[in-house]
């Protein structure tokens, strides 16, 4: 018997169809001998699914592992692993897993392998940002038989299946005493995906090989290259000298010279991604990326003063970051999601620029004459990370805040940061639930491992009163209700800055020509959303 295929794979693949993303059903030999070669700007760090919540690793395992829920290309929840749920009671819900699904090596998927997932997901060693606030609500869980799993949570929480579309289903059978290394080497990495595992050289590529017995139907690439391909010039030459058919992040000083290619095809969404500008709060006393203005370390960290943030704030000029630095792919914010998700305050806007103001805040703060700091970022991550990160800095040298880049590759900068090594630091996150909680949670909560708060939350912010509100909202059934508490946080959220944000992104995709994509807002780049043109 042929095992039904979901709801929301019938829908994106009738989409598809409609936006011309589906081979013509006359030509499916033609589908099974074609290579697809992508070339992605952040290198993946691990091919473990649960060791690292970031959007390269997410793209690259979605390939290989499937979750109990799917989020489609705009971030909403559909059945997978689970076809179907209910909810029994607030605090009670049953999932129906779906049947006939086999792991790469052929043996049987049942509720079992779920248990060991919710085990292993938030317990990683030495993750630098894992997946438990995902799992922070759940109690506990039961398999009442092969195919049915009970989930039980701490409170009611309506967000239960959206959260968990971040967790990847790994094998009991292929997990069990396996650490990050034996994914990375590929022993352990055996899912349920679209795709398995041919090779990976970390930092350079992964070669995936379809997975002909995938429970959604076989994809049209037999075999896909998923290179790393750090440098922007690099990265669009590539693309247009034929060596990969997609890129993802465009650089924006090639956006327009692509978009009028005739030979490429653009594809752009607005980004679920923020970037923000983070200091670190934990640390009281002083710090050497701080000092006055003959070099000595300033007393105490200065971020720590709402104040200081404040002006710093006031001091940029997002309209100039976005038209100078990123060229129109971006828009100014004061919060972390784009207008029309869930939770978005329409009533908050883009901090205005008043560097006469930031001068006073600074001068009530104790700092009249300003004072020396060290700015770091990544260079080779975020679309213009280190030119958008020097751009703050100048604009902060303005009003007396002598600022120095510091910008390394990815590599480097990710181990310094858990380290907290950085005073302050350019950073962003993406909310691929595509609602305000997972943000809440997970950068601005409270870094608490007992309840699996704060687990992206690397430089101590902690407000008792924002992990409050957000305690509430995620309690919440009512829809209205828990999103007009969420706008409530937002609006708590910028009036104490823990965070100076900046600007909501647009993702964007350069394809060959022949080649049709589905662009997702949480920016993943995968084979799955990509077709031969009819």
């Amino acid at each position: 018997m042929t095992t039904p295929r979901p709801t929301w794979l019938r829908r994106r693949r009738a989409a598809l169809a409609a936006a011309g993303l589906l081979l013509a059903a006359a030509a499916p030999q033609a589908a099974t001998a074609q290579s697809l070669r992508i070339g992605a700007g952040a290198p993946a760090t691990s091919l473990d699914p649960h060791f690292h919540n970031n959007g390269p690793n997410n793209a690259l395992t979605m390939h290989l592992f499937d979750r109990l829920v799917e989020r489609d290309a705009r971030a909403r929840p559909q059945p997978a692993l689970a076809e179907g749920w209910t909810q029994i009671s607030d605090t009670v819900w049953e999932f129906r897993l779906r049947r006939g699904v086999a792991w790469h090596d052929g043996r049987p998927f049942t509720a079992d392998d779920v248990l060991f997932s919710f085990e292993r997901a938030p317990l990683v060693p030495n993750s630098p940002g894992g997946f438990g606030a995902f799992l922070r609500m759940v109690a506990r869980a039961e398999a009442v038989d092969p195919h049915t799993l009970r989930i039980h949570t701490r409170q009611p929480h309506p967000l239960l299946p959206v959260d968990l579309g971040s967790v990847s289903i790994v094998s009991r059978h292929a997990g069990t005493g396996a650490g990050t290394e034996d994914y990375n080497s590929g022993r352990a990495a055996i899912g349920t995906g679209p795709y398995r595992l041919g090779e990976y050289r970390p930092g350079t590529v992964a070669v995936l090989l379809r997975n002909e017995a995938w429970w959604g139907g076989a994809e049209p690439w037999a075999r896909v290259e998923y290179r790393f391909l750090a440098n922007d010039t690099a990265r669009t030459a590539a693309l247009l000298a034929g060596d990969v058919d997609v890129i993802d992040q465009i650089p924006s000083s090639d956006l327009a010279r692509l978009k009028r290619d005739p030979k490429v095809t653009v594809s752009e969404i607005a980004s679920l991604r923020t970037m923000f500008i983070a200091p670190v709060h934990s640390i009281a006393g002083n710090s050497p990326q701080a000092t006055d203005n003959a070099g000595r370390p300033l007393p105490q960290n200065p971020f720590r003063d709402l104040r200081v943030r404040q002006a710093l704030s006031l001091a940029i000029q997002r309209d100039a970051l976005v038209e100078r630095v990123m060229e129109g792919a971006a828009q100014p914010t004061a919060q972390w999601l784009p207008e029309g998700a869930f939770g978005h305050n329409p009533a908050v806007r883009p901090t205005p620029f008043d560097p006469d103001r930031a001068r006073a805040l600074l001068a009530e703060a104790g700092y009249p004459e300003g004072f020396r700091l060290t700015l770091t970022t990544p260079n080779d991550r975020w679309p213009n990370d280190a030119r958008l990160t020097q751009a703050v800095a100048q604009m902060w040298t303005r009003i007396g805040v002598r600022t120095t880049v510091e910008a390394l590759p990815y590599s480097a900068f990710v181990p310094r940061r858990t380290r907290q090594e950085f005073l302050v630091q350019m950073a962003a996150w993406g909310s691929s639930t595509g609602e305000a909680i997972n943000y809440l949670v997970s950068i601005a909560g409270t870094a608490d491992r007992s309840r699996l708060t704060g687990a992206a939350n690397m430089w101590g912010w902690s407000d008792p009163q924002l992990d409050a509100m957000t305690a509430e909202a995620s309690a919440t059934l009512d829809d209205a209700a828990r999103e007009a508490l969420l706008r409530r946080a937002v609006a708590h959220y910028v009036a104490t800055t823990p965070y100076i944000q900046l600007l909501q992104l647009t993702n964007s995709w350069g394809l060959r020509r022949g080649l049709v994509h589905d662009p997702r807002m949480d920016e993943r780049t995968v084979a799955m959303g990509i077709r031969p043109a009819p």
